[in-house]
């Protein structure tokens, strides 16, 4: 799924928790980061390359509106920590390990910590093999479920039209609360 929808769904659904959960404005802003971190963070190598190592800015738009097999050529290093920052930030074992210990030492990041999960279970299924599959596995696999790609036309008329349904059951609410 694109960041941005990432984004949107994080906030459905800190939307949809407020009546019945307390969450504070911290929580809900860092809910949605943590739900767009994992996109932006593996962009960190490419960032650099193009401030320090010769790369462009316009190499970040080609690797981020990339058709598989069409991605950039970028230096081996680059694409190495790209890959893994990638991995990294989409398995459910680093996030488990994570919110394991969050759970034991501040629990005040379990709800945050729920908009890097949102992020995680939903692009499973919204990541083809061809087009960075999600390797919830990592670092004991890197192999990911071959799912229906987020970027095709049909995926994406489908994710943003349930979207703006959810918004407006969340107005509706509203509506109906006052």
């Amino acid at each position: 799924m694109d960041t941005l929808a990432h984004g949107l769904w994080a906030a459905i659904g800190i939307a949809a928790m407020q009546p019945r959960f307390a969450v504070t404005r911290t929580q809900a802003v860092a809910a949605v980061s943590l739900a767009v971190a994992p996109d932006l963070l593996q962009w960190l190598p490419l960032l650099g390359w193009a401030a320090v190592g010769g790369g462009h800015l316009s190499d970040l738009t080609t690797f981020g509106l990339a058709l598989p097999g069409q991605e950039p050529g970028l230096p081996e290093i680059v694409a190495l920590l790209t890959h893994h920052l990638h991995c990294i930030m989409h398995s459910a074992v680093v996030a488990g390990v994570v919110t394991a210990l969050a759970w034991r030492f501040r629990r005040a990041m379990l709800l945050p910590l729920l908009g890097w999960w949102s992020h995680i279970v939903i692009d499973v299924p919204t990541h083809s093999a061809d087009y960075y599959a999600v390797p919830v596995l990592y670092p004991f696999t890197q192999r990911g479920f071959d799912g229906w790609a987020w970027n095709t036309p049909a995926a994406l008329a489908l994710n943003y039209t349930a979207i703006a349904a959810a918004l407006g059951w969340l107005a509706w609410r509203r509506r109906r609360r006052l």
